[in-house]
Parts: structure tokens; C-alpha cells; sequence
């Protein structure tokens, strides 16, 4: 029998490790050849190829971002092979299983839930007898009537083998992101998550866990992402981990984790500040709200002065990034109190704040009880809502027009002085710069249109005019050093008109290189001659004190002139400042 497992990922960069355990778990007894895709492909390509390697049994990992593309997949490969058996697993279609096996007469079996011994189980029956009612945990047909068996017992995870030792993986490993996983099932009961449905968190083998880890570094992965859905819930498993990565790791390695920021205790975020290398761990925290009302009706327990001092701790500790989740559209949360959680959230500075919307999971508590609130949804994945009785769809377009600014202007750190500023400055909160800017983006039809680094700049500063605001030089100002700091060379047309001609500039030049000492230490130590000055450097004026609103956040106003010097050595640029 020839088996192929595969996915439509999100992204090339992802891989998927649900069909790596099926590979590792039907060994020796099968051999499947594993396939990925992503949602980008051309479905004719990705048919074409599956239908060449002549298999006898596909199965697709299904989520809620690859679900839709999947089924035109499949439809198509059994109009041109009826015989090819489909079997279909993953999140997205454990639950509602029946509706699936009737709106979806492609599907010829559904493994339900965890998979590894079930699929197993169920490739033995199509190579043998056939006796599927004998298969836990599985959906399958019979003439014209559905058969749904019950599931199985949970397995012991500690006796899973590992899915980190193909061959073929090897040479991707540095490349893409690798997922790993050491326990499976979550403590808390959150109605808008999947993982509310499993009781109880079941760990893998710590030393077998390690052992992958080291194995993984050894062959080059670069991004190691835990999909544990709490890393932290057990401090001394956290801790043991912490050490061990801090000890084992290699230059270059990032580890990933989702963590639940307001049970993780000061000691623990103490010692990562004190021992982590900086960049070697990313935390992923879900917030999702402040509306303590919110959270009681979605079961989800948060106590967000803890939250805060844990984000906090690690913020000022300098060694961790910090993305930050939230979700609108949670029940009676309207637009007005999803304003205050985004502001309360953003006073914390996380270095990633994702805005997510609200999404009817098939299974979940939420989807259950969807007319309690009066939920609209999309009908098919990813099933976002549309509205909710105290949240509007207008509502939720205007919050979209949040989520894509915040994206551009924060998410991708472009221009942050700039927008501090901004958020601290200019506009009442936060929420407010974001709003009327991504409004503002709308109506232009700037969201219809690409964009060039250089448009994020000019689009900005036609906002900030339209809106009339006071002190637009000191904004423009921050946005000429946010610009200049991350070119790399000297650009050949910068986005605003520059300020100083050419007698000006040269007569400044001049004035740098009798007196070097104007720019610092730093500056003088670079001891650089006439020509490097004009072929590495740009020159701009500002009207007020740069090095003073850097070190205090002050702003002077006083005639300075600000020079990037772009280094041909290593790539980078720095910015020096002399008031005149």
C-alpha cells in the first residue's frame, strides 16, 4: 500500500508535526512518504503532484486556515481516482463529525482526535480485512449509512516515538520553523479554545524531549517552537527546561513558548533574567481581554496585576520578546471596553501586540452557546464573527482598521521613537492614534494598494497634516531618525526634501571635521576622513535636541544637526547628533 500523509500549511516556513508522529507511530509496519503544501499553491499543483505518486491512501491534517483549500484538493482527486481512500484528521474536523462525513461525501473515513494509534490502527484494516467497526475513534462509511465509533483511551505520550528522524527533514531544518510539543491538554477551560475540551495536561518524556532538542540543534534548526499550550503550568518542569536549553544551547537557536504570564513567579523570571542569553527565548502571553466580566463569562481565569508584573519583569529584564495576544468580539465586550483592553495592554509595550478576531471553533463553548450573545459567524473557517449584541460589524471594521495599522507601525518596529511619540504626545491613548490613522488608511484606499518602506513614511506624515496636529517638525524629525536607522546604506532619495543644499552641507562637513568632538566619543573613534564623511554619511537638520529626547524623552527646541553614518564594515548604521 502506498500511504502519503500531507497539509496545506500556512506558510512554507511552517511544519506540520501531526503527520511526523503518524510517520514515527505506523513504523515498521508502514512506510509513509510525508508531503506538505502550503494555502498559496496553485490546487492543480498541489493534485498533480499527489496524484503522481500514485498512492493508495492520502491523509490531510485539517485546521481552520487550510481546511476550505483541502476539500477543493480532494474533490478533485477523487473525480480523477475514485479509488484513492481519503482520510481526514486534526482539529477541524474531530468535532461535528457526522455534518462533515454528510456535506463532504469525499471524505471516506474522519480519525477523530488524537490520531497516532487510531490511524494506525485503520491502515491495518484498509491492508488487511477491512473490519473497520474494530478501529477506535473513527468515522468511515458503509453503503449509504455513517458510522461513528467511539474514541479510544488517551495515549501515554512517554511511549510515543520521536518524529524528529527523517532523513528528509534534515536538510530543512534551518530554514523553517520546527514544532515540538512536551505535554498535550491544557489546565484552564477558556470557551473560545480547543484545548478547554481535554481534561487534564499529559507530559512526554523530559529526558526523550531533550534528547530531540539536542538532536534538532545538531542538524541545524534555527526556530524550535513549544506548542505547549501552557509551558509554566508546572514551575519545576518550566525551570528544569529553562536551565536545560540555557545549558545545551547553540549560537543562533530562538525557543518559542506560550506562557501564562500571571502564575509565573518572580524568582523564575529573575533567574531567565539573569541566565538566558538575550534572544534565546520568545514568550508568547494570550491576554485576549481586561474585562474581568468578559472573562468570568468565557471561563478564563486571569489576573492581570500579575500579568502585568510578569511582563513587566521581563520587559526590563532586556533578554525576552514579549508578543502579546488579544481577541475582540469575546461576549459583552463592546467597542468601548475592547478600547480600554487594547490601551491597558499597550501600556505594557509588548514588542509584538497581536489583534485577533474572535473565531466559532466547532467544538468550543463559545459556538455552543452562540445565541446567548446573538453571534453572528462565517459560516465556513475561519469562522470570525460578524457581529454580536453588543458588538456591531461596523464595529469590527473599524477594529480591523486597528488590527492593520498596529501591524505596519508597531508589529515591524519601522519607526518606533515615532510612534512613542505619537502614542504619548499627540493623540489621548493609543488606541486612538491607531483608530484614526487606520481610519484614515480606509478611506484613502490605501488597504486595496501595496506599499514601499518609503509609503509607511509618506502616508504617515499625510495623516499627521491632514489632522493639523501641533509640533508636526518634531514628528517628522523622529520620523527621519527611525527612517535613516535602518537603512542600511545611504539612500538615494530619501522620502522628504532634504534642508540643507549643497553649500550647507558642505560647509557642515567642514565644521565635523575640525571640530569631531561634537558628536561624542563614538564618533571620534571612527576617525573618519573627508571622502568617507560625504560617501557614507546623510546629513538632515531637526529643530529640536535629538540626543536629549533619546536619553530622557525631553523634547528642546533648538537648531541640530543629525548625521547617519552608514557603515560599509558590518552593515549598520549610526545615528550622531551636535546641536548647533
Amino acid at each position: 500500500m502506498k500511504i502519503i500523509c500531507t497539509t496545506l500549511n500556512a506558510k512554507y516556513i511552517h511544519t506540520n508535526i501531526a503527520i511526523r508522529y503518524l510517520k514515527a507511530y505506523a513504523l515498521p509496519e508502514f512506510d509513509i512518504q510525508l508531503t506538505e503544501y502550503t494555502i498559496k499553491d496553485p490546487v492543480m499543483n498541489i493534485v498533480s503532484d499527489l496524484i503522481q505518486k500514485k498512492p493508495d491512501v492520502i491523509g490531510f491534517s485539517c485546521y481552520i486556515w487550510n481546511i476550505e483549500e483541502t476539500i477543493k484538493v480532494i474533490k478533485m482527486i477523487k473525480k480523477i481516482n475514485p479509488d484513492i481512500h481519503i482520510v481526514m484528521g486534526g482539529p477541524e474536523v474531530t468535532y461535528d463529525v457526522h455534518d462533515w462525513m454528510v456535506n463532504v461525501p469525499e471524505f471516506d473515513f474522519i480519525v477523530i482526535g488524537e490520531g497516532e494509534e487510531t490511524f494506525k490502527q485503520l491502515l491495518s484494516e484498509l491492508d488487511g480485512g477491512g473490519q473497520f467497526n474494530t478501529v477506535p475513534g473513527i468515522a468511515y462509511r458503509v453503503e449509504n449509512m455513517i458510522k461513528i465509533n467511539p474514541q479510544r483511551n488517551k495515549l501515554d505520550l512517554k511511549e510515543l516515538p520521536s518524529p524528529f528522524r527523517f532523513e528528509e527533514d534534515l536538510p530543512h531544518l534551518s530554514r523553517r520553523v520546527t514544532y515540538i510539543e512536551t505535554s498535550r491538554g491544557c489546565p484552564f477551560s477558556c470557551q473560545f479554545c480547543l484545548s478547554s475540551i481535554e481534561v487534564g495536561v499529559r507530559y512526554f518524556d523530559r529526558e526523550k524531549v531533550k534528547e530531540d532538542i539536542r538532536f534538532l540543534m545538531a542538524n541545524g534548526a534555527k526556530t524550535i517552537k513549544f506548542v505547549d499550550r501552557t509551558f509554566n503550568i508546572s514551575r519545576s518542569y518550566a525551570m528544569e527546561m529553562f536551565q536545560f536549553l540555557i545549558d545545551e544551547h547553540k549560537p543562533g537557536v530562538v525557543f518559542q513558548f506560550e506562557i501564562t504570564a500571571d502564575i509565573m513567579r518572580p524568582e523564575v523570571i529573575e533567574f531567565l533574567n539573569q541566565n538566558a542569553p538575550k534572544g534565546l527565548f520568545r514568550f508568547e502571553i494570550g491576554v485576549q481581554s481586561t474585562n474581568d466580566y468578559t472573562n468570568e463569562l468565557v471561563m478564563r481565569k486571569q489576573n492581570f496585576e500579575k500579568l502585568t508584573r510578569t511582563v513587566t519583569l521581563v520587559k526590563d529584564g532586556g533578554k525576552i520578546d514579549q508578543h502579546l495576544d488579544l481577541i475582540a468580539g469575546l461576549p459583552e465586550e463592546d467597542y468601548s471596553s475592547f478600547k480600554k483592553t487594547f490601551n491597558d495592554v499597550f501600556e505594557l509595550r509588548p514588542e509584538e501586540l497581536q489583534l485577533g478576531f474572535l473565531k466559532m471553533l466547532r467544538g468550543t463553548g463559545v459556538r455552543l452557546s452562540a445565541k446567548k450573545h446573538d453571534y453572528i459567524y462565517m459560516d465556513h473557517s475561519p469562522y470570525e464573527i460578524l457581529g454580536n449584541n453588543v458588538l456591531s460589524f461596523h464595529d469590527i471594521i473599524r477594529i480591523k482598521q486597528v488590527e492593520d495599522v498596529l501591524e505596519k507601525y508597531w508589529n515591524d518596529h519601522r519607526m518606533d521613537k515615532t510612534v512613542e511619540y505619537l502614542v504619548s504626545n499627540v493623540f489621548e491613548t493609543p488606541f486612538d492614534f491607531f483608530q484614526d490613522f487606520g481610519t484614515f488608511w480606509d478611506e484613502q484606499g490605501w488597504s486595496r494598494i501595496g506599499h514601499q518602506l518609503e509609503d509607511l513614511y509618506t502616508r504617515l506624515y499625510r495623516f499627521l497634516a491632514a489632522k493639523n496636529i501641533k509640533d508636526l517638525d518634531i514628528v517628522e524629525g523622529l520620523m527621519k531618525y527611525d527612517y535613516l536607522l535602518h537603512q542600511k546604506f545611504n539612500p538615494r532619495k530619501p522620502w522628504w526634501e532634504a534642508r540643507l543644499d549643497k553649500e550647507a552641507r558642505s560647509t557642515t562637513y567642514k565644521q565635523i571635521i575640525a571640530e569631531p568632538q561634537q558628536l561624542g566619543a563614538e564618533f571620534v573613534g571612527l576617525n573618519l576622513n573627508e571622502k568617507e564623511l560625504y560617501k557614507h554619511t546623510l546629513l538632515e537638520n531637526l529643530s529640536f535636541d535629538l540626543k536629549r529626547y533619546l536619553e530622557f524623552g525631553e523634547i528642546t527646541r533648538i537648531d541640530t544637526i543629525m548625521m547617519a553614518y552608514f557603515s560599509p564594515a558590518n552593515d549598520q548604521t549610526k545615528i550622531f547628533s551636535y546641536n548647533q
